[in-house]
């Protein structure tokens, strides 16, 4: 038995800072940082893949490397849910943290900087300089909230084609994504495939399963659920007045899915958080407290209105829809694709990745499949640079010899 006092209300505050903002979307008038910015609409509104339009996009984007007299070089990378344009480089003023594939981008590295032009930009929707639900509307002067239409994957990968466009990049010697970018980069062999010499799509599906759909309904539920949320019309809220809670709730939930049991058994195993209060109610292991960090993490620099349009737009995610099903939209790629998988991820389990190699090779296609004996889960697509970058190097290699 124990005589401490057991607590039987929760208090989120008590596990989070006090003041967390409304939003973490970066804003006109914030740090610039590394981005560099495209309108990519013209005199016509944007046309989306569901109806409706945007009559003003503007993409962020960053850069590494020089771009060839021939623009021969030109390497894609997509980002996933919650990533943006900085996908290397340390944290500095404009970033808050340090770029999400740094270990693979940069001199000497598989993304060779010293060799190829590499592009990565925030997808349409997100809150890190592109157009979002955080944005302006020109129509109303106030932010999109959610008023802003749902987008696909396949209008994603429209307006990189335009920056493409604007960059004087005619093909794309590789696009390369995991995740939410690997269903980019699979859009690209189907929309496109005279603009890239090669594909890799990493941790990826070629649409989206029951399983990841009803994960990522739970997360969404959690941010509209927020009494903060005021059915997404949150940007005049003050710190601490905003959705949070909810996207915190929803970032611990997708924490859960892209780590696994053997990675939470070592690193936390049962340890008490603090020793004094571990049998108070809402006393908190370390496992909890992991997941509190990131939560708070994802608020300090995401938007919960982005998180649900860009969660829907995985869900939406199917890249045989209207081409006649996945197998005749894969069956058609000709360019070099490798695609690899985690042996622990749960969310996007190996036999999907097998799946969409044996499409592409049943067509007549050459893909690439490797798979790394890793405990890191989902994740392993962010964390195991060590197995990606061999491969991402022998594959733009290949690349630059295909004609």
């Amino acid at each position: 038995m124990t005589d401490q006092p057991h607590n039987l209300s929760y208090d989120p505050h008590s596990r989070f800072p006090v003041g967390l903002p409304a939003s973490g979307a970066w804003m006109r008038g914030h740090p610039v940082g590394r981005r560099r910015f495209m309108t990519v609409t013209d005199q016509r509104p944007f046309a989306l893949e569901g109806g409706g339009g945007l009559a003003h996009i503007r993409i962020a984007y960053e850069t590494w490397g020089q771009l060839a007299d021939d623009a021969s070089n030109a390497v894609l990378v997509c980002h996933a849910l919650t990533g943006d344009s900085h996908a290397a480089g340390g944290i500095e003023i404009g970033h808050s943290a340090d770029g999400w594939w740094d270990a693979l981008i940069g001199p000497g590295r598989a993304l060779d900087t010293d060799r190829y032009f590499v592009v990565c930009a925030n997808v349409l929707g997100g809150c890190q300089g592109s157009t979002g639900p955080s944005s302006i509307d020109p129509a109303t002067g106030t932010n999109y909230g959610p008023t802003f239409p749902q987008v696909t994957i396949r209008d994603i990968v429209r307006t990189q084609k335009r920056l493409a466009d604007r960059l004087g990049i005619d093909r794309w010697l590789s696009v390369v994504g995991g995740s939410m970018g690997g269903m980019q980069v699979l859009e690209w062999g189907a929309m496109y495939p005279h603009r890239v010499k090669s594909l890799m799509p990493i941790a990826s599906v070629a649409a989206a399963s029951a399983m990841q759909i009803g994960w990522s309904a739970v997360e969404r539920l959690a941010v509209v659920t927020d009494r903060d949320f005021h059915g997404g019309w949150y940007y005049d809220a003050g710190d601490g007045e905003g959705p949070w809670q909810g996207l915190a709730l929803a970032r611990q939930i997708s924490q859960i899915t892209y780590r696994t049991t053997h990675v939470f058994d070592e690193r936390f195993g049962r340890d008490a958080h603090d020793p004094r209060t571990e049998f108070n109610q809402w006393g908190r292991y370390e496992i909890e407290s992991y997941l509190d960090h990131h939560g708070q993490k994802l608020v300090g620099r995401f938007d919960a209105n982005s998180f649900l349009v860009l969660s829907k737009a995985m869900d939406l995610h199917d890249v045989g829809r209207g081409r006649g099903g996945a197998a005749a939209a894969l069956g058609r790629f000709r360019m070099p694709v490798l695609t690899t998988s985690v042996t622990s991820d749960i969310l996007y389990p190996p036999y999907q990745q097998q799946e969409m190699h044996d499409l592409i090779e049943a067509g007549g296609g050459d893909c690439s499949y490797h798979v790394v004996d890793s405990p890191q889960g989902h994740d392993g697509f962010l964390l195991e640079s060590e197995f990606l970058g061999p491969l991402i190097a022998d594959t733009l290699t290949k690349a630059e010899k295909t004609s």
